[in-house]
Order: structure tokens, then C-alpha cells, then sequence
């Protein structure tokens, strides 16, 4: 694997920060906010010094139950190639459900839910990658994501899923260990016994990143400082293996360059400590899956339609819950459903005024309690645009807001962005390019 040294997630907000931060060998982006054809200034000064540059995926939705998207695959890999990028990332989740396949409505999360670790969700999991390696011009890494519940009946644990998924289809893996982190403390997860079930020639770099508490339940929020059981973790991993490359992640709350660069220092200790902890003990190493014992010998993949259904039929039952309000599947925690449940709603509203932030502008204080209570009884089935002018429509056929002259400027805005020829390109454009800033973060 690549050697990729130090990097950290490139974002619009901290482009100039980045290029001016010593010691920054790489930078991940997020590949939905990329334009092949318009790349940011910032990102081509950064490929012009020798900078790596690898798009991160968030909406290809491998963990699903359809087959990869052929456009959302296409897409990717024309980002991989603009970027000269050594390889492409994506997430082990699934972000939308229904549609054909379970003859229901489609519904978007907005969000990376975890898949269940079961034999059947593995091998549509195992077929899903293939298809995407098979698509994509450089390697696939895909990352292990943070969760709020578990699913029930579950057959394996994370380090065991992941170790049979990069068995048997050879992707490499990009182990996030602040989400190691969350699901210690959401689902009572050993993150030591994760590492120790990985296949270390398999690790194609490492995800660091902050979070918080709240009423005993992690957040994987991307917008708070490191704390030190994820360091502790990162040095659990690099007492085993040095790991090709190691990032930070900051998708918002974003503080001053010299925070950032303190984070990065507090990184390369931990890995430090990690790599003085081997040299100490040779022999601590992970990667044998389990036990010592060698890798088992796997069949051939193959697809199983019944597998798909199942799993997609289970998907949709579940995400119905968290968007539409409709009764927790049986063997959930319901009340991790309901903190996913409004997890996913306040994110849904704070993108939908990052991608129309006229609305908030029109509505005031009334915004984020009027789209909470549009969003109980109305999922989001078409991406954040859409979602967007449907929260507006449904507005005004209530006869919202009270105010006269609020109606009638939230009536202009509707009405310049939801026609097939808008009356003005530039709002379009605009609001396009915003939703492409405001896609989905982990």
C-alpha cells in the first residue's frame, strides 16, 4: 500500500488554513463536493506541490440491498482520475432503502446507517464492492462507521465482518478509530478486539476525528477536539501495525489553524507511542482474523437475489421508522431508534439551510421547529434540492408563514426554483452548488 504520511479532510471553509499547515503530506475531499471539470483553486495548489489528494464517497450506499448505482459509480471514478488519486474511499452503511426491489416508496437517510452483520447482509455487501472495484479506475478502501443501535440477531462481530469482507473481496479497509470509539460506547463494542481480527496488510489508512456525549449516548459529530480515548485506540492500532496514513477529520465548528495543528501533533504522538509499544513487544500484531488461525478458504461470490430481498425488505422496515414515523421494527432498542430518529431530522434541517439558506433568512426563529414538524410526516425521497422546495410547498399550502409579506417572498422563492425552466439561472446554480457543499457527513 501507498505510504500516505499525514493528511487531513480538506473542506471549503478551511482551504487556505490547510495549504499554509506544515507537515501535510495528504488531503481526503469529499467526492459529491467536487466538480471534475472545476476543481477548487485550493485543491489543484495542493496537487501542484505534491500534495495526495483521495475523494472520500458518502452517498454510494454499498451496505444496501440494490446493486451499486452505475451514475453515483461513474461519478466517482471520474473524480478518482481528476485528482490523480491513488485510490477512492466509500463506507460500509446503506443510506437509502425501498423502491423496486421492495416494491415501496424509496427513502433517503441523509445519513450512514449501519448494515446488520449477518451471513446474508455480508454476501450483498461482498457482491455490492465487487461490482464498485470492478467500476472504479484505482483501488476501493471502504471505512467502518459509527452507529447509535444495533441491529438484532446479530451473527458477527465488527472485527469479524470486516476481516471476512477484505477476505473475501480484497478491499482494502479505512479504519476510523474515533468510530471505534462511538460504538464502544453506543453498543458496548471492544475496540481492541476489532483490531485484533484485522487483516493488517488490508489497512489503507487511518480516520481520527472528535465527537461528544450526551445522556450516556456517543456522537460522532466531526465538529469537537480528538479526545483521548480515540488516541488511545490509534496508538492500540499502530502498537500493531504503523499504519500507511492517518487523517483528521473536521466537517464544521472549525477552530483556529493552531488547534487543528495541535490535533495533528496529539496524532503523530499517539502513533509514536503505539510504534515504541511494538518495537518493545514484537510481537503484538493483528491481522490473523481469529485466533492465530489461518484465513478461511471462501466460495466464489455469487448473487443471491432472496439474500437482497430480504435484506432490502429489513432496510426499508427500518428506515421507515427512523423518517416516516411508522412502528420500530421488532428487536430494537426503541429508544436508540428515537435518538437516531431526531439525529437524523436536525441534521436533515441544518443541510436544507446550508443548501437554501433564504429559508431561514424568510422564516426567522420559526425555521428549524416548523421543518422538525414537516419532516415527521414528510421523509425526504429525492436529496436535500428537492427537500428544500417540498418544505416550502408544503408552507404555503398551509397558508405559512402568518406574516404577508413572509408568504409572499417565500412564494417568490418557490417559484423561481421549482419550475423546469427557473426564470433566472443564477439562483439554480446556486442552489445546486450549495447542495453539492452540504451532502451527506459522517
Amino acid at each position: 500500500m501507498e505510504r500516505l504520511g499525514t493528511g487531513i479532510g480538506w473542506r471549503p471553509e478551511i482551504a487556505e488554513a490547510v495549504e499554509r499547515m506544515p507537515g501535510i503530506d495528504w488531503v481526503e475531499a469529499v467526492a459529491e463536493n467536487v466538480c471534475p471539470g472545476h476543481l477548487p483553486d485550493s485543491l489543484l495548489r495542493l496537487r501542484e506541490r505534491g500534495v495526495t489528494v483521495v475523494p472520500h464517497g458518502v452517498s454510494l450506499g454499498l451496505g444496501g440491498a440494490d446493486r451499486p448505482d452505475a451514475g453515483r459509480l461513474t461519478a466517482l471514478a471520474e473524480r478518482a482520475e481528476a485528482l490523480g488519486a491513488p485510490l477512492v474511499t466509500e463506507h460500509i452503511a446503506f443510506v437509502r432503502a425501498g423502491g423496486p426491489l421492495t416494491a415501496s416508496p424509496g427513502l433517503e437517510a441523509g445519513h450512514l446507517l449501519p448494515v446488520p452483520r449477518t451471513r446474508d447482509a455480508l454476501d450483498v455487501l461482498c457482491e455490492n464492492v465487487r461490482v464498485a472495484q470492478d467500476a472504479l479506475p484505482v483501488p476501493l478502501a471502504v471505512e467502518n462507521i459509527a452507529a447509535l443501535f444495533s441491529w438484532p440477531d446479530e451473527e458477527m462481530t465488527e472485527g469479524q465482518f470486516l476481516y471476512e469482507l477484505a477476505d473475501r473481496t480484497g478491499v482494502r479497509l479505512l479504519i476510523d478509530v474515533a468510530n471505534l470509539h462511538t460504538n464502544h460506547v453506543n453498543r458496548g463494542e471492544d475496540p481492541a478486539e476489532a483490531l485484533s481480527r484485522l487483516p493488517l496488510e488490508a489497512i489503507a489508512y487511518v480516520h481520527v476525528a472528535g465527537g461528544f456525549e450526551r445522556d450516556g449516548v456517543w456522537h460522532d459529530s466531526h465538529a469537537h477536539p480528538v479526545p483521548r480515548p480515540v488516541l488511545d485506540i490509534l496508538a492500540d492500532l499502530a502498537s500493531r501495525v504503523t499504519p500507511p496514513g492517518v487523517l483528521l477529520e473536521r466537517d464544521e465548528n472549525f477552530p483556529e489553524p493552531a488547534e487543528l495543528e495541535g490535533e495533528l501533533a496529539a496524532i503523530g504522538e499517539a502513533v509514536g507511542k503505539g510504534e515504541r509499544a511494538r518495537a518493545e513487544t514484537p510481537a503484538r500484531q493483528a491481522g490473523s482474523g481469529a485466533a492465530g488461525q489461518e484465513p478461511p478458504v471462501r466460495p466464489e461470490l455469487r448473487e443471491r437475489p432472496r439474500a437482497r430481498q430480504h435484506l432490502g425488505l429489513a432496510q426499508t422496515a427500518l428506515l421507515s421508522a427512523l423518517v416516516a414515523g411508522t412502528p420500530a421494527p421488532e428487536g430494537f432498542d426503541r429508544v436508540r431508534l428515537g435518538v437516531q430518529a431526531r439525529a437524523l431530522a436536525a441534521k436533515r434541517a441544518g443541510v436544507v439551510a446550508g443548501v437554501a439558506p433564504e429559508l431561514p433568512e424568510i422564516l426567522g426563529d420559526a425555521y428549524r421547529p416548523a421543518f422538525l414538524a414537516y419532516a415527521q410526516g414528510h421523509p425526504m425521497t429525492g436529496g436535500y434540492r428537492r427537500d428544500a422546495l417540498d418544505f416550502a410547498e408544503h408552507l404555503l399550502l398551509a397558508g405559512r408563514p402568518e406574516r404577508a409579506d413572509a408568504r409572499r417572498e417565500l412564494r417568490e422563492w418557490w417559484r423561481e426554483r421549482s419550475g423546469p425552466a427557473p426564470r433566472s439561472a443564477r439562483p439554480t446554480a446556486r442552489l445546486a452548488r450549495a447542495a453539492r457543499r452540504a451532502l451527506l457527513r459522517r
